[in-house]
Protein backbone atom coordinates (compact mmCIF):
# COMPACT_ATOMS: atom_id res chain seq x y z
CA UNK A 1 0.00 0.00 0.00
CA UNK A 2 1.42 3.69 -0.97
CA UNK A 3 -0.65 5.35 1.60
CA UNK A 4 0.30 6.79 5.44
CA UNK A 5 -2.60 7.48 8.09
CA UNK A 6 -1.53 9.75 10.84
CA UNK A 7 -3.88 9.31 14.07
CA UNK A 8 -4.34 11.70 16.79
CA UNK A 9 -2.16 11.41 19.54
CA UNK A 10 -1.73 13.29 23.32
CA UNK A 11 1.80 13.92 23.37
CA UNK A 12 5.10 13.84 21.85
CA UNK A 13 8.62 14.09 23.85
CA UNK A 14 12.22 13.20 22.48
CA UNK A 15 15.41 14.86 21.70
CA UNK A 16 16.68 13.84 18.09
CA UNK A 17 18.68 14.94 14.74
CA UNK A 18 17.06 15.77 11.60
CA UNK A 19 19.02 14.94 8.41
CA UNK A 20 21.80 17.10 6.99
CA UNK A 21 20.86 20.35 5.28
CA UNK A 22 19.77 18.80 1.74
CA UNK A 23 20.86 22.42 0.12
CA UNK A 24 24.30 22.35 1.54
CA UNK A 25 24.73 18.53 0.81
CA UNK A 26 24.32 19.16 -2.57
CA UNK A 27 26.25 22.17 -3.02
CA UNK A 28 29.04 20.17 -1.44
CA UNK A 29 28.99 17.43 -3.38
CA UNK A 30 29.58 19.48 -6.34
CA UNK A 31 31.96 21.46 -5.26
CA UNK A 32 34.04 18.64 -4.10
CA UNK A 33 33.32 17.33 -7.41
CA UNK A 34 35.20 20.68 -9.00
CA UNK A 35 37.52 20.60 -6.33
CA UNK A 36 41.35 19.60 -6.95
CA UNK A 37 41.96 16.62 -4.29
CA UNK A 38 40.07 15.06 -1.35
CA UNK A 39 36.96 16.56 0.16
CA UNK A 40 35.80 14.65 3.13
CA UNK A 41 31.76 15.57 4.03
CA UNK A 42 30.18 14.37 7.48
CA UNK A 43 26.92 14.72 7.99
CA UNK A 44 25.72 14.57 4.40
CA UNK A 45 21.66 13.99 3.94
CA UNK A 46 21.35 10.65 2.22
CA UNK A 47 17.98 11.52 0.48
CA UNK A 48 16.60 9.85 -2.81
CA UNK A 49 17.63 13.47 -4.41
CA UNK A 50 21.11 13.39 -3.04
CA UNK A 51 21.54 9.62 -4.18
CA UNK A 52 20.49 10.46 -7.76
CA UNK A 53 23.08 13.64 -7.51
CA UNK A 54 25.77 11.17 -6.07
CA UNK A 55 25.09 8.75 -9.14
CA UNK A 56 25.24 11.35 -11.85
CA UNK A 57 28.45 12.91 -10.69
CA UNK A 58 29.82 9.28 -10.60
CA UNK A 59 28.98 8.86 -14.10
CA UNK A 60 30.47 11.93 -14.65
CA UNK A 61 33.47 10.37 -13.53
CA UNK A 62 33.80 11.61 -10.25
CA UNK A 63 35.04 8.50 -7.91
CA UNK A 64 33.09 9.25 -4.73
CA UNK A 65 33.81 6.62 -1.41
CA UNK A 66 30.96 6.16 1.06
CA UNK A 67 30.37 4.45 4.44
CA UNK A 68 27.86 5.28 7.37
CA UNK A 69 30.12 8.28 8.87
CA UNK A 70 31.23 10.23 6.10
CA UNK A 71 31.61 10.28 1.94
CA UNK A 72 34.82 10.93 0.09
CA UNK A 73 35.28 12.56 -3.00
CA UNK A 74 38.32 12.82 -5.35
CA UNK A 75 37.65 15.71 -6.97
CA UNK A 76 38.40 16.19 -11.07
CA UNK A 77 38.47 20.08 -10.65
CA UNK A 78 37.17 22.88 -13.25
CA UNK A 79 36.47 21.06 -16.96
CA UNK A 80 37.67 17.93 -15.16
CA UNK A 81 33.98 16.15 -16.09
CA UNK A 82 33.84 12.93 -18.74
CA UNK A 83 31.28 12.16 -20.85
CA UNK A 84 28.82 10.32 -19.75
CA UNK A 85 27.65 7.06 -21.14
CA UNK A 86 23.65 8.22 -20.69
CA UNK A 87 21.36 11.13 -19.65
CA UNK A 88 22.20 11.99 -16.32
CA UNK A 89 18.44 11.26 -14.34
CA UNK A 90 18.41 13.94 -11.74
CA UNK A 91 14.97 11.71 -10.42
CA UNK A 92 12.88 15.18 -8.46
CA UNK A 93 15.64 17.64 -7.29
CA UNK A 94 15.43 20.71 -9.30
CA UNK A 95 18.63 21.72 -7.25
CA UNK A 96 20.35 19.11 -8.40
CA UNK A 97 19.70 19.96 -12.03
CA UNK A 98 20.27 23.78 -11.80
CA UNK A 99 23.48 23.38 -9.90
CA UNK A 100 24.74 20.69 -12.29
CA UNK A 101 23.61 22.91 -15.08
CA UNK A 102 26.45 25.19 -14.12
CA UNK A 103 28.76 22.91 -13.13
CA UNK A 104 28.31 20.99 -16.82
CA UNK A 105 29.52 24.81 -18.20
CA UNK A 106 32.84 24.35 -18.20
CA UNK A 107 32.75 21.18 -20.29
CA UNK A 108 33.26 20.92 -24.10
CA UNK A 109 30.79 18.05 -24.74
CA UNK A 110 27.38 17.64 -24.28
CA UNK A 111 25.07 16.13 -22.19
CA UNK A 112 21.16 14.94 -21.86
CA UNK A 113 19.58 16.05 -18.39
CA UNK A 114 16.33 14.25 -17.58
CA UNK A 115 13.96 13.74 -14.36
CA UNK A 116 10.69 12.23 -13.15
CA UNK A 117 7.71 13.50 -14.51
CA UNK A 118 7.13 16.30 -11.38
CA UNK A 119 10.55 17.57 -12.06
CA UNK A 120 9.63 17.44 -15.72
CA UNK A 121 6.73 20.00 -15.43
CA UNK A 122 9.06 22.55 -13.70
CA UNK A 123 10.69 25.71 -15.32
CA UNK A 124 14.31 25.45 -16.15
CA UNK A 125 14.38 28.73 -18.52
CA UNK A 126 15.17 30.68 -16.03
CA UNK A 127 18.79 28.87 -15.67
CA UNK A 128 18.97 28.38 -19.35
CA UNK A 129 18.79 32.10 -19.68
CA UNK A 130 22.02 33.21 -17.88
CA UNK A 131 23.68 30.69 -19.22
CA UNK A 132 23.55 31.25 -22.77
CA UNK A 133 24.85 34.70 -21.60
CA UNK A 134 27.59 32.97 -20.52
CA UNK A 135 28.56 30.62 -24.23
CA UNK A 136 26.51 27.88 -23.35
CA UNK A 137 24.34 25.73 -25.99
CA UNK A 138 21.05 24.65 -24.71
CA UNK A 139 18.20 22.78 -25.90
CA UNK A 140 15.21 22.57 -23.83
CA UNK A 141 11.47 21.25 -24.65
CA UNK A 142 9.96 25.02 -23.89
CA UNK A 143 11.85 26.00 -21.23
CA UNK A 144 12.02 22.61 -19.64
CA UNK A 145 13.57 19.02 -19.37
CA UNK A 146 14.69 16.86 -20.99
CA UNK A 147 17.90 19.68 -20.95
CA UNK A 148 20.90 18.95 -23.80
CA UNK A 149 23.46 21.23 -22.57
CA UNK A 150 26.94 21.55 -24.54
CA UNK A 151 29.60 23.75 -22.80
CA UNK A 152 32.93 25.14 -23.71
CA UNK A 153 36.25 25.41 -22.04
CA UNK A 154 36.07 29.20 -20.95
CA UNK A 155 32.50 30.50 -20.34
CA UNK A 156 31.96 34.33 -20.64
CA UNK A 157 32.17 36.47 -17.48
CA UNK A 158 28.55 38.34 -17.07
CA UNK A 159 27.06 40.84 -14.52
CA UNK A 160 23.50 39.90 -14.05
CA UNK A 161 20.74 41.24 -12.40
CA UNK A 162 19.14 38.54 -10.19
CA UNK A 163 14.93 38.93 -10.99
CA UNK A 164 14.13 35.99 -9.88
CA UNK A 165 15.00 35.52 -6.30
CA UNK A 166 16.40 32.43 -6.01
CA UNK A 167 19.70 30.76 -4.37
CA UNK A 168 20.02 28.22 -7.38
CA UNK A 169 19.91 30.56 -10.19
CA UNK A 170 22.63 32.28 -8.39
CA UNK A 171 24.70 29.28 -7.41
CA UNK A 172 24.49 28.10 -11.10
CA UNK A 173 26.16 31.89 -12.03
CA UNK A 174 28.71 31.13 -9.79
CA UNK A 175 29.83 27.37 -10.45
CA UNK A 176 29.71 28.00 -14.35
CA UNK A 177 31.33 31.23 -13.38
CA UNK A 178 34.30 29.29 -11.86
CA UNK A 179 35.89 28.33 -15.62
CA UNK A 180 35.25 32.30 -16.89
CA UNK A 181 38.54 34.32 -17.53
CA UNK A 182 37.44 37.39 -15.72
CA UNK A 183 34.91 38.71 -13.12
CA UNK A 184 31.09 37.62 -13.12
CA UNK A 185 28.83 39.80 -10.90
CA UNK A 186 25.21 38.77 -9.42
CA UNK A 187 23.04 41.73 -8.27
CA UNK A 188 20.38 40.40 -5.65
CA UNK A 189 17.10 42.16 -5.31
CA UNK A 190 16.54 40.03 -2.83
CA UNK A 191 18.85 38.44 -0.52
CA UNK A 192 18.81 34.44 -0.67
CA UNK A 193 20.68 31.27 0.68
CA UNK A 194 24.35 32.09 0.55
CA UNK A 195 25.34 28.22 1.17
CA UNK A 196 27.42 28.30 -2.09
CA UNK A 197 28.99 31.72 -1.54
CA UNK A 198 30.00 30.04 2.02
CA UNK A 199 30.97 26.74 0.34
CA UNK A 200 33.16 29.02 -2.33
CA UNK A 201 35.14 30.89 0.19
CA UNK A 202 36.06 26.95 2.21
CA UNK A 203 37.40 25.80 -0.96
CA UNK A 204 39.44 28.82 -1.61
CA UNK A 205 37.77 30.35 -4.58
CA UNK A 206 38.14 34.03 -5.50
CA UNK A 207 34.56 35.25 -4.35
CA UNK A 208 33.18 38.90 -2.77
CA UNK A 209 30.17 39.71 -0.97
CA UNK A 210 29.13 43.37 -0.42
CA UNK A 211 25.81 43.71 0.48
CA UNK A 212 23.73 42.82 -1.82
CA UNK A 213 26.30 41.90 -4.83
CA UNK A 214 28.74 39.20 -5.19
CA UNK A 215 31.56 38.93 -7.55
CA UNK A 216 33.16 36.37 -8.59
CA UNK A 217 36.89 35.92 -10.49
CA UNK A 218 37.13 32.57 -12.49
CA UNK A 219 40.20 30.59 -13.02
CA UNK A 220 41.39 30.69 -9.29
CA UNK A 221 40.99 26.96 -8.58
CA UNK A 222 39.60 25.14 -6.25
CA UNK A 223 41.14 23.30 -2.99
CA UNK A 224 39.17 19.90 -1.51
CA UNK A 225 38.38 20.37 2.16
CA UNK A 226 36.72 18.92 4.66
CA UNK A 227 32.89 19.76 5.43
CA UNK A 228 30.27 19.30 8.25
CA UNK A 229 26.87 19.20 7.48
CA UNK A 230 24.38 20.35 10.29
CA UNK A 231 20.65 19.48 10.33
CA UNK A 232 18.23 20.30 7.45
CA UNK A 233 16.51 23.73 9.04
CA UNK A 234 13.27 22.57 6.56
CA UNK A 235 13.08 19.03 8.29
CA UNK A 236 13.51 20.91 11.74
CA UNK A 237 10.47 23.02 11.11
CA UNK A 238 8.09 20.12 10.19
CA UNK A 239 9.03 18.28 13.10
CA UNK A 240 9.38 20.58 15.39
CA UNK A 241 6.12 21.92 14.32
CA UNK A 242 4.39 18.45 15.83
CA UNK A 243 5.36 19.42 19.28
CA UNK A 244 3.60 22.73 19.12
CA UNK A 245 0.06 21.53 18.40
CA UNK A 246 0.45 18.44 20.20
CA UNK A 247 -0.33 18.83 23.53
CA UNK A 248 2.02 18.13 26.54
CA UNK A 249 4.72 18.10 24.00
CA UNK A 250 8.15 18.83 24.17
CA UNK A 251 10.84 18.15 21.20
CA UNK A 252 14.61 19.27 21.17
CA UNK A 253 16.49 18.74 18.29
CA UNK A 254 20.41 19.29 17.87
CA UNK A 255 22.42 20.54 15.64
CA UNK A 256 20.20 22.20 13.33
CA UNK A 257 21.42 24.83 10.66
CA UNK A 258 20.44 28.72 11.61
CA UNK A 259 22.24 30.50 8.77
CA UNK A 260 20.56 33.70 8.87
CA UNK A 261 19.17 32.90 5.58
CA UNK A 262 16.71 30.16 7.01
CA UNK A 263 15.73 31.10 10.21
CA UNK A 264 12.45 33.01 8.56
CA UNK A 265 10.31 30.09 9.92
CA UNK A 266 11.75 30.50 13.75
CA UNK A 267 11.60 33.95 13.47
CA UNK A 268 7.89 33.88 12.84
CA UNK A 269 6.91 31.25 15.56
CA UNK A 270 8.44 33.29 17.81
CA UNK A 271 5.64 36.55 16.50
CA UNK A 272 2.94 33.73 16.81
CA UNK A 273 3.61 33.25 20.51
CA UNK A 274 5.33 29.89 19.97
CA UNK A 275 7.19 28.65 22.52
CA UNK A 276 10.58 27.81 21.02
CA UNK A 277 14.03 28.22 22.59
CA UNK A 278 17.68 28.31 20.64
CA UNK A 279 20.48 27.42 22.86
CA UNK A 280 23.98 26.26 21.93
CA UNK A 281 24.80 28.44 18.93
CA UNK A 282 28.34 27.59 16.95
CA UNK A 283 29.62 27.59 13.50
CA UNK A 284 30.21 24.33 12.13
CA UNK A 285 32.25 24.62 8.20
CA UNK A 286 31.47 28.60 8.66
CA UNK A 287 27.56 27.56 9.03
CA UNK A 288 25.63 29.08 11.98
CA UNK A 289 24.45 25.82 14.21
CA UNK A 290 21.98 25.63 17.34
CA UNK A 291 19.75 23.30 19.47
CA UNK A 292 15.85 24.28 18.95
CA UNK A 293 13.46 23.40 21.83
CA UNK A 294 9.88 23.04 20.65
CA UNK A 295 7.14 23.17 23.40
CA UNK A 296 3.30 23.09 22.78
CA UNK A 297 1.76 26.36 22.20
CA UNK A 298 -1.33 28.54 22.07
CA UNK A 299 -0.28 30.44 18.70
CA UNK A 300 -1.97 33.34 17.71
CA UNK A 301 -2.57 33.90 13.51
CA UNK A 302 -0.27 36.22 11.58
CA UNK A 303 0.28 37.95 8.04
CA UNK A 304 3.39 37.52 6.42
CA UNK A 305 4.75 39.35 3.99
CA UNK A 306 6.10 39.39 0.79
CA UNK A 307 10.49 39.57 1.87
CA UNK A 308 9.33 37.19 4.98
CA UNK A 309 7.64 34.06 2.51
CA UNK A 310 10.65 34.53 -0.16
CA UNK A 311 13.18 33.52 3.00
CA UNK A 312 10.85 30.66 3.96
CA UNK A 313 8.97 29.10 0.89
CA UNK A 314 10.06 25.45 1.77
CA UNK A 315 8.03 26.14 5.48
CA UNK A 316 5.57 27.69 3.77
CA UNK A 317 3.54 23.85 3.71
CA UNK A 318 3.73 23.65 7.68
CA UNK A 319 3.20 27.05 8.39
CA UNK A 320 0.04 26.46 6.77
CA UNK A 321 -1.12 23.48 8.79
CA UNK A 322 0.28 25.62 11.95
CA UNK A 323 -1.97 28.22 10.79
CA UNK A 324 -4.96 25.91 11.18
CA UNK A 325 -4.40 25.50 15.38
CA UNK A 326 -3.72 29.34 15.79
CA UNK A 327 -6.13 31.53 17.04
CA UNK A 328 -7.82 34.06 14.32
CA UNK A 329 -6.72 34.67 10.89
CA UNK A 330 -3.27 33.95 9.45
CA UNK A 331 -2.25 34.73 5.34
CA UNK A 332 0.48 35.09 3.16
CA UNK A 333 1.02 36.03 -0.14
CA UNK A 334 3.90 37.25 -2.91
CA UNK A 335 4.49 33.21 -2.88
CA UNK A 336 4.17 32.69 -6.46
CA UNK A 337 7.52 30.44 -6.60
CA UNK A 338 5.20 28.05 -4.77
CA UNK A 339 3.16 27.25 -7.76
CA UNK A 340 6.56 25.77 -9.67
CA UNK A 341 8.01 23.56 -6.89
CA UNK A 342 7.45 19.93 -6.32
CA UNK A 343 3.46 20.76 -6.85
CA UNK A 344 1.42 24.09 -7.38
CA UNK A 345 1.74 24.17 -3.30
CA UNK A 346 -0.94 26.61 -3.44
CA UNK A 347 -3.03 24.76 -4.75
CA UNK A 348 -1.98 21.68 -2.55
CA UNK A 349 -2.47 23.05 0.39
CA UNK A 350 -5.77 24.99 -0.11
CA UNK A 351 -7.53 21.09 -1.14
CA UNK A 352 -5.77 19.74 1.55
CA UNK A 353 -6.81 22.19 4.51
CA UNK A 354 -10.49 22.25 2.90
CA UNK A 355 -10.44 18.29 3.01
CA UNK A 356 -9.88 18.73 6.77
CA UNK A 357 -12.33 20.95 7.12
CA UNK A 358 -9.91 24.43 7.84
CA UNK A 359 -11.54 27.82 6.68
CA UNK A 360 -9.17 28.92 3.76
CA UNK A 361 -9.47 31.21 1.00
CA UNK A 362 -7.25 31.39 -1.98
CA UNK A 363 -5.73 34.69 -3.49
CA UNK A 364 -3.61 35.13 -6.65
CA UNK A 365 -0.24 34.00 -4.84
CA UNK A 366 -1.22 32.86 -1.53
CA UNK A 367 -3.69 31.68 1.11
CA UNK A 368 -5.65 33.39 4.00
CA UNK A 369 -6.61 31.02 6.81
CA UNK A 370 -9.03 30.98 9.55
CA UNK A 371 -7.60 29.43 12.81
CA UNK A 372 -10.15 27.71 14.89
CA UNK A 373 -10.23 26.55 18.87
CA UNK A 374 -11.12 23.16 17.77
CA UNK A 375 -9.08 21.16 16.48
CA UNK A 376 -9.12 20.38 12.34
CA UNK A 377 -11.36 17.74 11.45
CA UNK A 378 -8.83 15.95 9.62
CA UNK A 379 -11.04 11.96 8.66
CA UNK A 380 -9.56 12.39 4.53
CA UNK A 381 -7.24 11.76 2.01
CA UNK A 382 -5.09 14.29 1.18
CA UNK A 383 -3.56 14.22 -2.60
CA UNK A 384 0.77 14.95 -2.03
CA UNK A 385 0.88 15.38 -5.61
CA UNK A 386 4.14 13.67 -5.18
CA UNK A 387 5.15 16.40 -3.44
CA UNK A 388 7.26 15.39 -0.04
CA UNK A 389 6.49 18.59 2.08
CA UNK A 390 3.16 18.70 1.26
CA UNK A 391 2.98 14.64 2.21
CA UNK A 392 4.87 15.00 5.71
CA UNK A 393 3.08 18.30 6.32
CA UNK A 394 -0.61 16.84 6.69
CA UNK A 395 1.04 13.98 8.51
CA UNK A 396 2.00 16.30 11.15
CA UNK A 397 -1.35 17.95 10.88
CA UNK A 398 -2.94 14.19 11.48
CA UNK A 399 -0.97 13.83 15.07
CA UNK A 400 -3.44 16.78 15.78
CA UNK A 401 -6.50 16.31 14.31
CA UNK A 402 -9.43 15.44 15.72
CA UNK A 403 -9.27 12.36 13.03
CA UNK A 404 -6.21 10.52 11.21
CA UNK A 405 -5.50 12.05 8.35
CA UNK A 406 -4.16 9.96 5.15
CA UNK A 407 -1.94 10.46 2.09
CA UNK A 408 -2.25 8.85 -1.02
CA UNK A 409 1.14 8.98 -1.71
CA UNK A 410 4.81 7.97 0.56
CA UNK A 411 7.08 7.68 -2.07
CA UNK A 412 8.07 11.15 -2.58
CA UNK A 413 9.02 11.46 1.15
CA UNK A 414 12.08 9.42 0.52
CA UNK A 415 13.28 12.65 -1.83
CA UNK A 416 14.28 14.87 1.73
CA UNK A 417 13.33 12.57 4.39
CA UNK A 418 13.71 9.33 3.87
CA UNK A 419 13.42 8.29 7.91
CA UNK A 420 10.45 10.84 8.55
CA UNK A 421 7.65 7.92 9.42
CA UNK A 422 10.08 6.01 11.71
CA UNK A 423 11.83 9.42 13.78
CA UNK A 424 8.04 11.05 14.16
CA UNK A 425 6.96 7.40 15.57
CA UNK A 426 10.39 7.09 17.83
CA UNK A 427 8.78 10.66 19.42
CA UNK A 428 5.07 9.10 19.78
CA UNK A 429 3.32 9.82 16.96
CA UNK A 430 1.31 6.60 15.01
CA UNK A 431 1.96 6.73 11.36
CA UNK A 432 0.80 3.74 10.24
Amino acid sequence: MSHLSSHPIDSLKAIVEVPGDKSISHRSLIIGALAIGITEISGLSFSEDILHLIKSLKALGVKIISNKKKLIIHGVGVGGFRKPKNSLYMGNSGTATRLIMGALSNQEFSVNITGDRSLSKRPMDRIIKPLTKMGIEIKSKNGKLPINLKGLSETLPINYNLEIPSAQIKSSILLAALGSPGLTSIVESTPTRNHTEILLQLFGSDIKIKKKLIQLRGQSGLIGNKIKISGDSSSAAIVGTAALIVPNSEIKIKNVNINKTRIAFFNILKKMNANIYISKKRSISNEDTADITFKSSKLKGIKLKKDTVVNMIDEIPIFSVLASFASGKSSFSGASELKYKESNRINSIYDGLLKCNVKVKKKRDGLDIIGSKNKPYGGSMIQSNFDHRIAMSFLVMGCASEKKITINEKKCIKTSFPNFVKLMNSLGAKIT
